[in-house]
């Protein structure tokens, strides 16, 4: 889906209401915090007078008043990874994104190390987490969980809820298996944003069976095997059922156990059943890492007032971390882009 769309879509979610003034849950940006810190970190070689590298602080605020722009919402929540947030997944499979941290993701001159560029990175997290708070967006974290648990229980709430339509902002495909007609995934990098139809488009398959095509494939960039012998030009070949019909995983070994002598693939899969039940168990945001007492926490968050702006102290940080030209008219932009969700009606 392309920006005009996009705008045909806003213009139809405001339609829809009885009320012609905008409620706070009404259209809901929820924000993959590091995902989107990670994008400009790696993309802007930009360093401050003093030599210290800002690409990835000043470039997250861009991306973040870009994203607030071009969607229009009436709330925001930035989510973060919290401390720990791959335990609960490593428990269920112990090299779940194994060697993340072993590797550098800037191509540049500007850290000396892999040490440096670590360094680095963690500085200009806390300072994005400090000047967050001086917006009116509500930012937040939970030990030992990961962000994409709690944007699915969040998104989940909202519609549930208030009927809110909620744009997540992240390139990790993970979260496509949560798109719905009220649910949209904007992924950065493609400068796309993912409906029901987009997903099928791009892959074949409906959010619902995205799942089970990735759990299928595997996914790289998390550590998590596929099935031997099965590729993206093959799956639909083996399981055509995949684009036919929304499937369950106990599905695809019925279907396996069916074909057994057919193919390798389909031995590989019933033989792998543990493996494959665990691999589904990692990527399934249907059912998120929440517990109760965390559940709780995110039910109280949505019903928190929307936190002040404070422009005052948001330009002392930025004139002390001496970012010059990164954001034109500081002032201005502030007002354009923040002032305007205390004007929304508190949902009854």
């Amino acid at each position: 889906m392309k920006h005009k769309e996009l705008f045909k879509l806003l213009d139809e979610v405001q339609e829809q209401g009885e009320e012609t003034i905008l409620k706070r849950h009404d259209k809901v940006l929820l924000i993959d915090g590091l995902n989107l810190f990670f994008r400009n970190f790696a993309m802007m070689n930009m360093v401050n007078p003093d030599g210290v590298h800002i690409g990835g602080l000043g470039g997250f605020f861009r991306s973040l008043g870009a994203m607030i722009r071009q969607t229009q919402p009436t709330s925001v929540y930035v989510v973060f990874d919290g401390a720990g947030s791959t335990a609960n997944r490593k428990n269920l499979l112990s090299e779940y994104k194994e060697g993340r941290n072993l590797q550098r993701i800037t191509n540049w001159d500007a850290f000396d190390s892999l040490e440096d560029e670590h360094d680095a990175k963690v500085d200009q997290i806390i300072r994005v987490i400090q000047y967050l708070k001086l917006l009116p967006v509500k930012t937040t974290l939970i030990d030992k969980v990961e962000a994409d648990d709690i944007i699915a229980v969040l998104s989940k709430k909202l519609v549930e809820k208030y009927n809110s339509t909620c744009f997540i902002v992240s390139s990790d495909k993970d979260f496509v298996q949560l798109v719905t007609d009220k649910i949209i995934l904007y992924r950065p990098m493609e400068k796309e944003y993912y409906t029901p139809k987009t997903v099928k488009e791009k892959f074949g398959v409906s959010p619902q069976n995205f799942i089970l095509y990735k759990t299928l494939l595997g996914d790289n960039s998390d550590n998590i095997p596929g099935v031997k012998g099965l590729g993206v030009k093959g799956i639909f070949k083996k399981f055509p059922e995949l684009q036919e019909k929304d499937l369950t995983l106990e599905n695809i070994f019925d279907i396996s156990a069916r074909k057994f002598k057919e193919h390798v693939v389909y031995s590989r899969v019933v033989q792998d059943q543990d493996r494959i039940e665990t691999s589904y168990k990692v990527m399934d945001l249907g059912s998120p890492m929440i517990n109760e007492r965390e559940n709780k926490f995110l039910d109280e968050l949505i019903e928190e007032d929307i936190p002040e702006l404070n422009i005052d102290m948001f330009i002392q940080f930025y004139n002390s971390d001496q970012l010059g030209g990164m954001i034109r008219n500081l002032e201005v932009w502030l007002k354009e882009i923040f002032s305007q969700f205390k004007g929304y009606k508190v949902d009854a």
